[in-house]
């Protein structure tokens, strides 16, 4: 499943059917894995940059785990379940306690403010 995550958004990327949204590289939805995880995180139509302000076509991402999309102009949250990369990270590795979960990306601007639906996607893994 990761490979075939993998090769959809370089087949995205080489058709030019880019447009504004965020990918899991890795895992895939539906992957069973082990700790720790390494999450591969990527974006189409916009820019990756460190925060600190806003502009425009840039932001940075935000992996919440076990819970929902942050809405359009709200301030993602920094707590347990909600992981900033602020630094322009697209890389990360989690421990995750066994059994199901929910992974979701949510890029935000330079402040925090969240693109919304349009830039989310959330997948669900099994940790072993």
């Amino acid at each position: 499943m990761k490979k075939r995550t993998g090769l959809l958004f370089i087949a995205v990327l080489l058709l030019g059917g880019c447009s504004d949204a965020v990918y899991f590289r890795s895992p895939g939805d539906g992957d069973t894995v082990s700790n720790p995880i390494k999450v591969v995180m990527s974006v189409c139509g916009k820019d990756v940059q460190p925060a600190g302000e806003a502009v425009e076509g840039t932001g940075h991402h935000h992996l919440i785990i076990d819970g929902d999309c942050v809405p359009a102009g709200e301030t993602v949250p920094k707590d347990e379940r909600h992981m900033h990369f602020g630094k322009g990270q697209t890389e990360a590795m989690l421990t995750l306690d066994p059994g199901a979960h929910t992974l979701t990306l949510q890029f935000a601007n330079g402040v925090h403010s969240s693109f919304g639906d349009d830039m989310c996607k959330t997948i669900n893994i099994i940790v072993k």
